[in-house]
Formats: C-alpha cells, sequence, structure tokens
C-alpha cells in the first residue's frame, strides 16, 4: 500500500509539473513539490532529496548508457524558455524561425519517384514513412508484446452536471508471465450516458489525477505575462465531459504514466522494461510515446468488447506531452477515428527542422529522451535538424484520410509553436488530397482564433495560454461530422 500511495504521488508530481510551462515550474515546486515529495519519500522509507536524487541518478545514467552505445559523447544544450537573456535563450522571431526550408516531400519515393495514386500511397510511401519513423524518431514497437486482461474494477450510476452516466473503472492487467518480476497495469475509466441504448461514440484522453485540494500556484515573481498565462484554465462550465455527453457520446480517461513512467529512469520499468526483462533500450526500441500510444490501442481493443461503445466511433484527445502521445497513436493505429491534438509542440505536430520554443536539443537531452527512440539523440549532435530522414508533416500524414484537429494557444503557449504546427497540416496536405479528402484550404497562417475546419485536416489557434479548454467546442462540431 505504501508502495502504491508513493507511486501515485510520483505520477500525480510528473503530470503536473509536465502542464506547466517551464517559467512556472519552480512555483509549482515551492507551492506543491516540497508538499508532495516528503510524503513521497516517507512511503518509501527515504529522505525528500534521496528519492529525488535516485531517480535523477538512475535517469542520467540511462541517458549516459544510450549515448554510449550510439558513440555519441555529448548532446547541444536546448533552448532555454525561460530567460530571454541566456545566449541558449528560446527564440520567437519568425525571420529566424525556418533555417532549413524544404521539407521532405511525402509523395517522394526513397528512389526519387513521386507515388501518384491511393494505391502507391498504401503499398509503397506510406511503408517507406513508417520505418524512418520507428527506426529514428519514436522506436519499434516489440513484435511479440503481451496480451492485456481487462477487469472492470466497478460499475456505478453517478451524474456529470445535468447528465445521468454510468462510470465503468478498469484495470488492464497485462500478461507479465515472460517476466514476472515486472507487473504492469492499465488504468481506464470509461463514462457513457445512461439514457441512450445502443453504442455510443467515445473521445478518450490521455489524462491525468490531480491530487485531492490541489491549487495551481500563482505566478512566481518576476514571471513574464507570456509564461503566467501559461497556466491551465480554469475548468469551464459546461466541462469538455458535458459538452461530449450533450451530444449523446461517451467519453474515458486513460492514465499513461500507469503503465509507463514519464522519466528516463522508467525505461526499465512499465511496459518498455518488462519487453526488455529490466534491462537498458537499444538505439532503436520504442520510447514512451510509442508506450503510451500502445497502451491506447489497448483500451480500443476493449472497447471493440463493450457494448455501450461504438468501437468504429472512438477519438483520441491530448495535450501537451500527451499531445504528442496523440499524434503518434492516430498515426500508428487506422482504428481511431478521429483525434484532438492539442498544443503537441516538439515531438509532436511541430516541424523538427523549425527554430521556434522548444528544438530539437530539448527532447535529446536527459529531461525528455526518454519520449522517443535512442537513435533520436543522433540529431542534438552530431547530426542535426536536417539530417532527420522525416519531419513532422509525413508523422500528420500518417493519419490520413480520417480527420485530425491540430490546436494550440497563443498568449503562453509560444514554446509549441503553433505556426510550425500549422506548417507541419499544410504540408500534410498533399496526402490527404491524393487519398481524396480536403486539406485546410490554405498555406497562409490564419488570424488567431480562426477555424480551418472546412477539410479533414483541421487547424485552430485559440488566444488563451496552454491549455486545450477553449478549442474543446470547435473540435466537438468538427468531429460531429464523422461521429
Amino acid at each position: 500500500m505504501e508502495y502504491m500511495n508513493a507511486r501515485k504521488l510520483s505520477i500525480h508530481l510528473h503530470l503536473l509539473v509536465g502542464m506547466l510551462t517551464k517559467g512556472t515550474i519552480t512555483a509549482f515546486m515551492i507551492a506543491t513539490g516540497l508538499s508532495l515529495l516528503p510524503a513521497m519519500a516517507k512511503a518509501q522509507g527515504r529522505p525528500d532529496s534521496a528519492a529525488r536524487m535516485a531517480q535523477m541518478k538512475a535517469t542520467e545514467e540511462d541517458h549516459r548508457n544510450m549515448m554510449e552505445q550510439l558513440h555519441i559523447d555529448s548532446v547541444r544544450r536546448g533552448a532555454d524558455g525561460n530567460n530571454p537573456n541566456s545566449p541558449f535563450a528560446a527564440n520567437y522571431d519568425e525571420a529566424k524561425a525556418n533555417p532549413y526550408p524544404e521539407l521532405p516531400d511525402p509523395l517522394a519515393l526513397k528512389d526519387g519517384k513521386k507515388v501518384t495514386s491511393a494505391k502507391g500511397w498504401w503499398q509503397q510511401r506510406r511503408p517507406e514513412i513508417l520505418e524512418d519513423f520507428d527506426r529514428e524518431i519514436y522506436g519499434r514497437v516489440p513484435k511479440n508484446t503481451p496480451g492485456v486482461k481487462w477487469e472492470v474494477v466497478s460499475t456505478t450510476s453517478e451524474k456529470n452536471g445535468d447528465f445521468p452516466v454510468t462510470v465503468k473503472k478498469l484495470v488492464g492487467h497485462v500478461d507479465n508471465s515472460s517476466y514476472p518480476a515486472i507487473s504492469v497495469d492499465i488504468q481506464l475509466t470509461l463514462t457513457t450516458p445512461a439514457n441512450v441504448t445502443g453504442p455510443v461514440p467515445v473521445i478518450m484522453e490521455f489524462g491525468f489525477v490531480f491530487p485531492p485540494g490541489f491549487r495551481f500556484p500563482p505566478p512566481a515573481a518576476g514571471d513574464s505575462a507570456r509564461r503566467a498565462t501559461a497556466q491551465p484554465a480554469p475548468p469551464p462550465s459546461p466541462s469538455w465531459q458535458q459538452q461530449v455527453l450533450a451530444k449523446g457520446w461517451g467519453y474515458a480517461i486513460l492514465l499513461p504514466t500507469s503503465y509507463q513512467a514519464d522519466n528516463g529512469a522508467g525505461l526499465t520499468q512499465g511496459i518498455i522494461g518488462l519487453m526488455n526483462k529490466g534491462q537498458r533500450r537499444k538505439p532503436d526500441d520504442w520510447g514512451t510515446l510509442r508506450a503510451w500510444a500502445w497502451g491506447a490501442s489497448r483500451a480500443l481493443d476493449y472497447f471493440g468488447t463493450d457494448k455501450s461503445v461504438d468501437a468504429k466511433k472512438v477519438g483520441i484527445e491530448g495535450h501537451s506531452r500527451f499531445g504528442k502521445a496523440t499524434v503518434v497513436t492516430m498515426a500508428y493505429d487506422q482504428r481511431f477515428a478521429i483525434a484532438f491534438i492539442s498544443s503537441s509542440g516538439e515531438g509532436g505536430a511541430k516541424l523538427h527542422r523549425r527554430n521556434y520554443g522548444e528544438t530539437v536539443e530539448n527532447l535529446t537531452g536527459s529531461g525528455e529522451y526518454h519520449w522517443m527512440a535512442g537513435n533520436f539523440l543522433k540529431y542534438g549532435g552530431p547530426l542535426h535538424w536536417n539530417d532527420l530522414p522525416v519531419d513532422s508533416h509525413e508523422l500528420l500524414a500518417l493519419c490520413a484520410p480520417r480527420p485530425i484537429f491540430v490546436s494550440g494557444g497563443q498568449k503562453g503557449d509560444s514554446w509549441v509553436d503553433s505556426h510550425g504546427m500549422f506548417m507541419a497540416a499544410a504540408a500534410a496536405g498533399p496526402v490527404y488530397r491524393l487519398l481524396g479528402k480536403k486539406d485546410m484550404g490554405t498555406t497562409v497562417y490564419p488570424p488567431v482564433e480562426t477555424p480551418l475546419t472546412d477539410g479533414e485536416l483541421a487547424y485552430r489557434q485559440h488566444s488563451a495560454g496552454h491549455t486545450p479548454v477553449p478549442n474543446w467546442p470547435t473540435f466537438i462540431k468538427f468531429a460531429g461530422r464523422y461521429l
């Protein structure tokens, strides 16, 4: 029990810190981290500093091990999103944002020829793109991933606002017979309208759980308005869940850190550690984003067995690092019907070749490398962004012909580069058109809060900060055409 309490506290800490911009992390740690960590450390029987240092040390050792496997001495330092006077300050000047304006052609084969038919896309070009993403960007999922046995822990009748609902709490027990030393359970909650008969569409969110009584801290002294406004907005009325229920749909919350931790120290645990029998990754092994996507696919497997869910009409949504996981999920699992990709930034929908906000080097450092394949570290040193065989517009193209909604904020959300995500969506357009679908209809960056939702490729930048909240109504209206 003490171990589980510590694990939950650790999950809360990672997720909550991930929701804040780097400029508010210090305030967050002061206001909440120092209150959570002693409780976590107490449950583990260690001082709080020892708990933190142990995780940091394990992460650094794993990062260094991967660099040794790649024969890399160092990686370049990432952009500094906190200090505009730093020599490594993040760039927010559009004139300097595109050092590599030529993107890989999503329709050009390795031999230089271009595919001109849907058959050519599915049989030739798409497999080439997938191979590059597998090997260099997100890593390969093992072919022998274990089965998952779903257990319905509880079923209750509740109300969400004015909507009567049925809530199922589920645990997916991953078969660990190949290595019993590591146990993996997937946490999932499914909520469906109680007054609707027959299967319903479901929107599943990569979610998180706040500790009881949690409040976001006030902006730290000296924080700029850009960073201060990056804190998540207060819950709207109605909430996104209530907006979904008003359509007659259900919703689900998947806790990705229940089956793969959000740090490098956790790579020898969770589903990645289970598959490697507790050993370290090889350079082309999957990273955390692919692992989180794997868990989403296992939840979709369950939905196919639940008579209350229309498994052919399941959408996936995530914000920030979970926005990255959302686009990866949509690209690799063609069974998902639609995706809401919120503020995914670098490693998600943002172009890798863009110098704006977060850059490749931020993802190759020890704080975020675990999201990616080990091979990705090469592009933070000695290789560079333009050496990447693919870019994020091709990740979006892998979602075709299904509808995707790419979104970001403005004030406080510059780090994720909304313009770079728009450019990626525009550059994915040729694939959507080849498959008989509509793209955004423009390559000109639109004004803030201008929805581009006439085609299967959709985009909107809202005027608030690092939050998906303002774009939920637009997404739900967009999704209504398909669900």
